[in-house]
């Protein structure tokens, strides 16, 4: 009986690797496309930062190796971008054994709605958090005080913030999804509305710079995102409702 126990257990372990090797196949491959553009791709985004800069003024890195690491992480980054859809599609082929039959139908409209919101959030921070982040620090250089950002600061700070905003983005997708599988519904979000304010401070605080300015410019974002959820989850609720009412008449 033990064994029949582990059997199980050991395959799900064996279909994790089979799906997390299949995804760092396809981050690979738009990894190996994204670095023969790497310089294209690094010039899109410190291009906020340039915009914000007084005339003249450049990046500069301070070690030898730092700029060849610094395209290599872009490229992974590109590449990661790149490969969303597929990754979200292995996740759902992964969950999607444990569900009903009625729910495996949501394989596309999740991978479809994962992917838009995932990049959507990342457009969201360069487009909309960038410029006005990017401008409030600099407005602290003076005569006396000159800013010189480093290649390898900017990276690590720009795709923290791309990727975080990236994930955050996903909230009603995840909250769509649990209400369909009845784990929660838009009365339980109301009531633990309070509780999710004092969350998304903390996770905006994690997921951010230590600084007030991007953790109030992620919770603004998130906080929408719940109301948003909330709406969400009403919606997901009243469908399976109306599909359940003519079950119960029979």
């Amino acid at each position: 009986m033990v064994s029949d126990e582990k059997q199980p257990f050991l395959s799900h372990l064996e279909e994790l690797r089979r799906r997390l090797v299949a995804c760092a196949i396809a981050v690979g491959i738009g990894f190996i496309a994204a670095y023969f553009f790497k310089e294209r791709l690094f010039q899109i985004l410190i291009l906020p930062l340039k915009r914000v800069m007084p005339p003249g003024d450049q990046l500069i890195f301070t070690n030898l190796p730092e700029m060849f690491f610094t395209y290599l992480k872009v490229a992974f980054v590109a590449g990661l971008l790149a490969a969303a859809p597929f990754i979200f599609y292995e996740i759902w082929m992964f969950v999607a054994p444990g569900l009903y039959q009625k729910e495996k139908k949501f394989l596309i409209p999740f991978v479809i709605s994962s992917s838009i919101l995932f990049v959507g959030g990342a457009l969201f921070g360069y487009f909309i958090v960038f410029p006005f982040g990017f401008k409030f620090f600099m407005s602290f250089a003076n005569e006396y005080i000159k800013p010189l950002p480093s290649v390898k600061q900017y990276f690590a700070f720009s795709t923290k913030l791309l990727l975080a905003f990236g994930l955050v983005f996903e909230l009603p997708v995840v909250a769509f999804f649990l209400a369909k599988m009845g784990l929660i519904n838009d009365t339980f979000l109301k009531k633990q509305r309070k509780f999710a304010l004092l969350l998304i401070f903390v996770m905006a605080a994690i997921l951010t710079p230590p600084d007030v300015v991007t953790q109030l410019m992620m919770a603004g974002p998130l906080m929408a995102l719940y109301e948003i959820s909330i709406l969400v989850t009403k919606l997901a609720g009243k469908k399976k409702e109306e599909k359940e009412e003519p079950e119960d008449e029979d």
